[in-house]
């Protein structure tokens, strides 16, 4: 199985799959922003989320995928670091501002980021065509969030830190995007670098949100806590790994931009489960993104 999936890449088929999954992958993240953003603290979710996704590893890295080669370790170790940080912030992101307003600004920086850290460590080169459908995509998101920055009630005060927080975010999105493929490329097997990122990363939040917990004055309520960690943590799998299997076979760079679409589907979720409205210009904004992500996959 793993000798016809790397036998992938470079082609046209693999290409075309790559696409698919880090459409898979907005979607699946879109889908996981809200679970972590929705009805409980943001830093509880994750760590809910966290410990599920690391129990499931546990018995794929002791009966399922290799050990990691020896030089892999310090790869694996570094990126928990960055992924620790990157997660960190995220939560301080959620907790200060409106989820429609700070995901499009983090979704919308870490392409631009990822785009020129691929250039210089991977060699990768937009087409023009494809500059051109970045252009499109991020116009539209950066639309989307300023839209939304008017039109969302948010707290005034924490609005600086939170929109700051957003595009530093989005700045170790790219970090960790850039670095994992650097990781998933620098082993044969692409599931032993997931399954144990997976593993070794699952219990840091989980300790951070119990910290939390524990000092807070008031006990905030985890009634359907499980249930979501569950559920975040399952779809975790298939946003990550999707994201990461689509990095091995092509350009990281074009992953990263195609996978910056989950902002339509965060809108879409936001109208259909949030009671947030869409409205014509929002519609607009989203039209472009999804135009400018068509562009940057077709015009490879």
């Amino acid at each position: 199985m793993i000798e016809s999936f790397l036998s992938l890449e470079g082609t046209s088929t693999g290409h075309w799959l790559a696409v698919f999954l880090a459409l898979a992958a907005a979607v699946l993240h879109a889908t996981f922003g809200a679970l972590q953003k929705g009805k409980h603290d943001p830093w509880l979710s994750r760590g809910a989320m966290d410990l599920t996704y690391g129990l499931i590893a546990l018995p794929f890295v002791i009966f399922v995928v290799p050990v990691p080669e020896p030089h892999m370790w310090l790869i694996l170790l570094i990126a928990l670091v960055i992924h620790s940080i990157y997660k960190v912030l995220q939560a301080w992101t959620y907790s200060r501002g409106a989820y429609t307003v700070v995901y499009p600004i983090v979704r919308g920086t870490s392409p631009v980021f990822t785009v020129v850290t691929a250039f210089f460590i991977f060699g990768e080169v937009f087409s023009l065509i494809q500059i051109f459908g970045l252009i499109s995509l991020l116009i539209g998101i950066f639309g989307l969030a300023f839209y939304n920055l008017k039109t969302v009630v948010i707290d005034r005060v924490s609005l600086g830190l939170a929109l700051t927080l957003a595009v530093t975010t989005g700045l170790f999105v790219a970090i960790y995007t850039t670095y994992d493929t650097y990781g998933i490329r620098s082993t044969y097997n692409p599931f032993t670098f997931i399954f144990w990122l997976f593993l070794l990363d699952g219990f840091f939040m989980p300790l951070v949100a119990y910290m939390r917990w524990s000092l807070a004055r008031e006990k905030p309520n985890l009634s359907g806590l499980t249930g979501r960690g569950i559920l975040g943590g399952i779809i975790a799998y298939f946003s990550f790994g999707s994201i990461m299997l689509a990095t091995r076979l092509d350009d990281v760079g074009q992953a990263s931009v195609m996978r910056e679409t989950s902002i339509i589907f965060a809108v879409l979720i936001g109208f259909l489960f949030l009671n947030e409205n869409v409205g014509l210009l929002r519609l607009c904004l989203i039209t472009l993104i999804a135009i400018g992500a068509i562009i940057v996959g077709v015009g490879a």
